[in-house]
């Protein structure tokens, strides 16, 4: 999607450890113009699948899964990173590490989120391990759901996660794939 790679040429930065920075646009601040264009652009890619729900992970999953939403005109769930007095005591759970963050998390959604019936579409906003993509697909599977595949915003496609998601068999769409950034630049495939 030439939009979002302009965008992350524009504005993304490159910092030690591969990660790159794009707060300015996806994960902090929001450019709702470029949410809708990605939201419109997953929407075009699964049109064929009868998706039923979105998932997504909190925070930064949360805005292109809308908009995707809004596109396939479904409901939008996030798992959970924390628990809460408030949530509901039956939850599907699974465990995700997080690289950036350097942090094990279980992620939670409410069981009347998801259903058998369900045939659900992941969106998030990374790809670079795998790790999120997977607990969201055993979310899915816990549920006793289908899943259509994943909508990735950004893959770092140097680092194994991509490989590993499609290895297991899941259907993964990335609207940028960077090939390397080692030098500060990013470079798409």
């Amino acid at each position: 999607m030439q939009m979002l790679k302009d965008r992350i040429i524009r504005d993304g930065q490159v910092l030690p450890g591969n990660i790159l920075k794009v707060d300015s646009f996806l994960n902090h601040q929001i450019d709702p113009v470029l949410m809708d264009a990605i939201g419109e652009e997953f929407a075009r890619r699964f049109m064929n699948e009868p998706i039923t729900r979105i998932l997504t992970i909190e925070s930064s999953g949360i805005a292109p899964a809308l908009f995707a939403g809004y596109h396939l005109r479904v409901p939008v769930v996030f798992a959970k990173k924390t628990e809460s007095a408030n949530q509901d005591p039956d939850t599907f759970a699974a465990p995700v590490h997080s690289y950036t963050r350097n942090r094990d998390n279980v992620i939670r959604v409410a069981c009347r989120y998801l259903s058998a019936s369900d045939h659900i579409l992941v969106i998030d906003d990374f790809l670079a391990h795998g790790e999120a993509l997977l607990g969201l697909a055993d979310l899915v599977s816990q549920a006793g759901a289908s899943l259509a595949g994943a909508g990735i915003v950004i893959e770092k496609g140097f680092q194994d996660g991509g490989k590993r998601v499609r290895t297991s068999g899941i259907r993964v769409e990335s609207l940028a794939i960077i090939q390397d950034m080692s030098d500060g630049h990013v470079r798409f495939q």
